[in-house]
């Protein structure tokens, strides 16, 4: 019983941390058993437990229990667990940032977005396995693009010791849809950002971005088509692609939607089944989710830039539940939930495990804008949901999705 018992716990373990120790991208179905099944055996030798079976019997018995484990974890469809939220807070009446980071964990959220230094935030973060996207400022940008000092005081001040506590840091985005004349910064402050942390020791180890609106793309439709339309973005992508980091994009189906809800439909737009599915004539994929159509345009004019190898990470995707058109409790649950289940899945253009960041975490009553600015929260501020979702069992939710719910696209 001790042996089953150890077994069910290694396993249970893997579902719920496979986004911290196995490689990225995650492996697909079958090498994912394997693995789940190389890892029990590892974990056993390491144990001794080899040396206690009793008999061949007893061994079969507990492998058949490994291989039934390992077979029903790969029947899931694997990387759901790289989903995380966005912690805004632009609001006066959000919860401290140690209850927040409680209701992370309570939820089995993994990773967490922030857009400034937090010092709250990043404190309560130490030793909580939550992996963190640490955003600098719009206004920074300009100091950073300007001094390597700057960026060396920044790295010092605000990366170096929440690293060393426990706080695990994996991007730094140099600010978030910079637009205009600072747009064209961005790029020498990412240099200056990568210098100072290998100047730290962290070279490598924190991945140094910066999150891009959907309209840093032309020519988005067919997904096939699209081209940055901006040669800073081009610099950009070859950058991300000699330092191996991804590009970040605030990806919104519901803009779109909500902007041309003639041709594009709801159930396209929020993962629902029974969208027609639409065919990219240049690249022969077939889309029937808004979703993916957004992320491959992105893919394709990394492509065109030189970067093929340069993987995308939604930094942003959500859709509110107030306030606008087709803004409702029900429609944001289609869409998140969706969301969360259809990362496992991955695009046409990029099959397989992705990662998104679901905004936002609480409503913000301050966001300045139009009303749905202020809607796009998972939670109320007291902490409770404002429509179910769910993040632990998701991996379940998904398995019950076919392949035609997984990809789709749109204009």
């Amino acid at each position: 019983m001790q042996l089953i018992y150890y077994l069910i716990s290694t396993c249970t373990h893997l579902v719920v941390s496979i986004n911290i120790w196995l490689p990225r991208p995650v492996c697909d179905m079958h090498q994912y058993a394997c693995s789940t099944l190389h890892c029990w055996r590892r974990e056993q030798s390491k144990s001794g437990l080899s040396n206690t079976m009793p008999s061949l019997r007893g061994f079969s018995a507990v492998f058949a229990l490994a291989l039934l484990a390992g077979v029903f974890l790969a029947s899931l469809p694997s990387g759901v667990q790289s989903i995380g939220v966005c912690y805004g807070i632009i609001a006066n009446n959000l919860p401290p940032p140690r209850e927040v980071v409680q209701l992370y964990k309570s939820k089995g959220i993994t990773n967490m977005r922030i857009y400034s230094i937090q010092l709250q935030a990043l404190d309560a973060l130490r030793g909580s396995g939550i992996s963190l996207m640490l955003g600098t400022t719009n206004n920074d940008v300009a100091a950073l693009a300007g001094s390597l000092s700057a960026a060396s005081s920044w790295v010092q001040a605000h990366v170096k010791p929440y690293h060393s506590a426990g706080v695990t840091i994996r991007y730094i985005a140099v600010g978030n849809e910079v637009t205009g004349g600072t747009a064209q910064r961005i790029l020498a402050a990412m240099r200056n950002l990568n210098k100072a942390l290998a100047a730290a020791g962290l070279g490598g180890a924190i991945k140094v971005s910066t999150a891009v609106r959907f309209d840093v793309l032309t020519n988005s439709y067919p997904p096939s088509a699209a081209v940055f339309a901006q040669p800073y973005m081009v610099d950009i992508a070859r950058h991300l692609a000699s330092t191996s980091a991804p590009l970040l994009a605030n990806v919104y189906p519901y803009f779109a939607y909500s902007s041309n809800p003639r041709d594009i439909k709801l159930n396209y737009a929020t993962f629902q089944p029974g969208a027609t599915p639409v065919r990219d004539a240049r690249s022969g994929l077939v889309y029937t989710n808004l979703f993916s159509a957004m992320v491959d345009a992105m893919y394709a004019a990394l492509e065109k830039a030189g970067a093929p190898g340069v993987r995308v990470v939604v930094s942003e995707s959500g859709w509110p539940s107030a306030g606008g058109l087709g803004a409702t409790p029900e429609n944001a649950r289609a869409y998140n939930q969706g969301l969360i289940n259809h990362v496992a899945h991955g695009t046409p253009r990029k099959p397989g495990p992705m990662e998104a960041y679901v905004f936002a975490m609480f409503n913000e009553n301050q966001k300045p804008g139009a009303e749905t600015e202020r809607h796009f929260g998972l939670f109320y501020p007291n902490k409770t949901p404002v429509y179910p979702i769910n993040f632990v069992g998701a991996r379940l939710a998904a398995a019950n999705h076919t392949n035609s719910h997984g990809f789709g696209g749109g204009h």
